[in-house]
């Protein structure tokens, strides 16, 4: 395993990031038919620390919130506290009524707390606001953050898919008002999604942000052809509202992604996965793990180095597209995923 300082701060990560998501119960919030329960996921967070992972990223959201429960529960049986990253998120509301989600003090300040019980953990290494919330200044978003962090429930804060002036415009008020400031950035980024190449990728080399991209691999498309299909493919309805399967750029991409790992004998998910450490600003991809290999192929791609031949090949087809899963404004009331309860 190879390990880089998350940006510029001084916490040192694996290159690669275990995503939890795929951890907890299916019957609770909205993800799928391919979650794993505890049971199904004690390999993947063994196999994941013998391969030399250290870092695991979860969100208060995910299965209802059984997500951070397998997690915690699993890293306390393997591993010790102080040589694992983990990091969590909130933002997404956790009850049908006014306060339970978003980025307000009061919100955030029941988030971390909530976290931490399910995690059975006295701290995160890495809290992270899941989205922007326009319903709330940023001004006391980054107060709440900087307070959580100085009461020791996280080590530091991090940010998920934004636009890179809200992104520069908490920073800012961090700077300006002496308070914690963001080390990372957890953005979607891929081989058919780019678009954080323009503004956020630039701004967070710059600014000395890691990088932490989720759909590494356009959640399973750029690890097998085109048209191939999975039980996560057929019931990942968020997946397939960011993802259109009928588009002939992606499809080219694709088809170049499989050529290329096919030349040089690797796994198309492994090339994929490359592809991100060409990224100056990128840390540690967020990979996801249902099966064993899915680890190994991972792990793969830490020793290839694309040629510049084959990045020409990878990215020339590529055309904007609209920014997709960037807002994800807090939904109505009555439409909330109702995290544990």
């Amino acid at each position: 395993m190879k390990f880089a300082k998350l940006g510029k701060s001084g916490l040192t990560v694996s290159r690669l990031c275990l995503g939890c998501m795929t951890y907890g119960d299916k019957t609770k919030g909205w993800h799928g038919d391919w979650l794993l329960g505890e049971e199904e996921s004690r390999p993947f967070f063994r196999y994941a620390l013998e391969a030399g992972i250290n870092f695991f990223d979860t969100a208060n959201a995910y299965a209802g919130g059984t997500s951070e429960e397998i997690t915690g529960k699993l890293l306390k049986e393997m591993a010790r506290r102080d040589e694992v990253v983990v990091a969590t998120k909130a933002y997404i509301p956790w009850r049908q009524s006014p306060n339970c989600g978003g980025n307000s003090r009061k919100s955030l300040m029941q988030a971390i707390d909530d976290s931490l019980t399910r995690l059975g953990m006295d701290y995160v290494d890495l809290f992270q606001i899941h989205r922007w919330d326009d319903s709330t200044p940023i001004e006391e978003t980054m107060e709440a953050l900087h307070d959580i962090a100085k009461a020791g429930k996280a080590r530091y804060i991090g940010a998920s898919s934004m636009y890179a002036w809200q992104f520069a415009k908490a920073q800012e008020a961090a700077r300006a008002n002496r308070w914690t400031p963001f080390i990372s950035m957890q953005n979607q980024l891929n081989l058919i999604y780019r678009e954080e190449e323009r503004e956020m990728l630039p701004l967070c080399e710059d600014e000395g942000i890691g990088v932490i991209p989720w759909s590494p691999l356009a959640r399973g498309r750029l690890a097998r052809p085109s048209g191939g299909e999975t039980v996560r493919s057929k019931t990942d309805g968020f997946g397939n509202t960011i993802y259109d399967d009928d588009d002939a750029v992606d499809h080219a991409i694709i088809g170049a992604l499989e050529g290329i790992a096919e030349a040089r004998g690797v796994k198309m998910a492994s090339a994929g996965l490359a592809w991100h450490f060409t990224k100056p600003s990128v840390t540690a991809p967020i990979i996801g793990a249902t099966k064993p290999h899915h680890i190994d192929d991972a792990v793969d791609a830490l020793d290839i180095e694309l040629t510049a031949e084959e990045l020409t090949a990878l990215e020339g087809a590529y055309r904007p597209k609209l920014p997709k899963a960037m807002g994800m404004p807090l939904p109505p009331m009555d439409k909330v995923s109702i995290i544990g309860k």
